[in-house]
């Protein structure tokens, strides 16, 4: 399949390719393979575009609505980049399934996964169903890229997810940088695009969940060194600042204009944009957020341990104003060459520290305290589409 570009004539030919690429990663198990996948349309608060140049208009229905190619691609291009994060994130977590701590962490990794393809089934079935010839060769190239080969179309999507601090930290903040990116779809004056959200944003909560609270338990158990945990927290943190996208961004200017992606905070937010600085307001936000989540973990650190805190927005970024420069991962200070060398080895995982976590992990029974009174992640899976619609 590689290298070539098929003819997919509907969306049941996508099907087919999408059950061979479960087979050729390697995660199709029992419980993904009993799991019926559905492309799945809530309901929008409101038929009128809410925002930009076409604001109190009726919403697009279709394509041959849509004023202009130009607006076309733009949003064409949002999906397929929506989807391939969806599809990658299965694949960078693939070896996880079978060494999680419990077996309710098993099962709910089962159900990110689940969740994570049916997010991708869902914007492939948007790029079939309306897009046209151009729509059904991207919806066929998400299923040909694969992160374990680079090939991904966003940096922090092909990086390995392989242990469990990898994997709860990511879901806990790599996952909820995509809750942002839904939500501001959420708007989209393209209908179909804002029906997808309530459902996704519903699955997405699970994920975010489950990371958060996996990372309490870490911090409860207090067998990691807060030192260690800090290191994680920075390597993924930092990398989901980049997901928000360049600074002063002609593409964020004009998506915001034509009203296909809004601010985070839109229907809230009754203050005019500064179209110069989109991406960069919802990335302050996301901080906020972030450093409101890990300050609660530090009530549960055991004395004496330093406390634990979002790395500032300008360390270790390779997009926007601070790409390549060099800054302190706490205080945000400028540090020359040689100081920074130095920081990065004390405040990123090196090999040493991952071969110490995960030594850890396999050699400590109590790395991570127990589950209590949870209900089977898979048994629940259905529950949040009960009340998706008007999230």
């Amino acid at each position: 399949m590689p290298g070539k570009v098929a003819k997919i004539g509907t969306f049941s030919d996508w099907i087919g390719l999408f059950n061979d690429w479960r087979k050729d990663i390697g995660v199709n198990t029992r419980d993904i393979d009993a799991f019926h996948f559905d492309t799945l349309y809530g309901t929008i608060e409101t038929e009128e575009i809410e925002f930009g140049s076409y604001k109190g208009r009726r919403k697009w229905e279709n394509l041959r609505q849509i004023p202009t190619q130009q607006m076309r691609d733009a949003l064409m291009n949002m999906i397929v980049y929506q989807g391939d994060t969806e599809f990658a994130s299965v694949e960078q977590q693939r070896n996880l399934l079978e060494n999680a701590p419990t077996e309710w962490d098993r099962r709910a990794i089962t159900r990110v996964m689940i969740e994570e393809m049916r997010h991708g089934w869902q914007m492939c079935a948007l790029l079939v169903d309306h897009f046209g010839y151009s729509g059904k060769v991207e919806a066929q190239k998400m299923l040909e890229r694969r992160a374990f080969e680079n090939k991904r179309l966003l940096g922090a999507f092909n990086v390995d997810v392989d242990n469990w601090m990898d994997f709860f930290t990511y879901t806990d903040f790599v996952d909820r940088d995509g809750k942002f990116q839904l939500q501001m779809l959420k708007y989209s004056a393209f209908a179909p695009l804002g029906r997808s959200m309530s459902y996704m944003l519903r699955e997405e909560a699970f994920h975010m969940g489950t990371g958060n609270d996996g990372l309490r338990r870490i911090v409860e158990a207090g067998v990691i060194p807060a030192w260690l945990i800090q290191k994680y927290l920075n390597k993924w943190i930092s990398s989901s600042y980049d997901l928000f996208g360049t600074d002063h961004s002609s593409s964020a200017h004009w998506a915001y204009v034509w009203g296909v992606k809004g601010r985070y905070d839109e229907p809230k937010n009754d203050k005019a944009p500064d179209l110069d600085d989109l991406n960069d307001y919802n990335r302050n936000l996301y901080r906020d957020e972030v450093a409101g989540l890990i300050e609660r973990f530090n009530s549960a650190l055991k004395t004496g341990e330093p406390k634990l805190y979002a790395p500032h927005i300008k360390f270790n970024r390779a997009i926007g104003k601070w790409a390549g420069q060099k800054f302190h991962a706490q205080t945000g200070e400028p540090l020359d060459d040689r100081a920074y060398e130095e920081h990065m080895k004390e405040y990123m995982p090196s090999a040493a520290d991952k071969k110490l976590l995960l030594d850890i992990i396999n050699n400590e029974k109590k790395w991570i305290a127990e589950k209590t009174g949870a209900r089977d992640p898979l048994s629940t899976i259905g529950e949040v589409r009960k009340s998706a619609i008007n999230l």
